[in-house]
């Protein structure tokens, strides 16, 4: 089964608006159709950012976060990895390539062009949401 990383904006934009993230975190991942790679960093941050005032906004948006965050600790799997890269400007995002390398995940898919500049990082292809769901999602 394909392993793929999302970084946060991914899983916020999914929680937003119907579109290609929504289709990946429904379909692909709570569908089972990928193995969701995940960190307790990148957790941490998908529920801090999660968490934020500003999502209030947003119809039900703190209920389903809630909802789609259980379901993906339940279905992920997790790994701690134990390497240190510094290849993006945002030092903080250097976590999903981390997890994506240790997890020997194929893909990271990620809305953030402007810190992920490069489409491959060691043996992961670095996607946005629409590349991956266009070119690369299982059939």
């Amino acid at each position: 089964m394909q392993k793929i990383v999302i970084d946060t904006n991914v899983l916020v934009s999914a929680l937003i608006v119907k579109g290609f993230p929504s289709k990946i975190i429904n379909e692909l991942i709570l569908g089972e159709k990928v193995s969701l790679c995940l960190s307790e960093e990148v957790r941490k941050e998908y529920v801090e950012v999660l968490n934020r005032k500003r999502f209030s906004k947003y119809p039900s948006f703190k209920t389903n976060a809630e909802i789609v965050l259980s379901k993906l600790d339940d279905l992920a799997m997790k790994f701690k990895p134990n390497l240190r890269i510094n290849k993006i400007k945002d030092e903080a995002d250097n976590k999903f390539l981390e997890l994506a390398v240790f997890a020997n995940a194929e893909f990271l898919i990620t809305g953030n062009i402007l810190d992920f500049t490069f489409d491959q990082f060691k043996n992961v292809t670095i996607v946005t949401p629409r590349e991956y769901w266009e070119n690369h999602k299982p059939k």
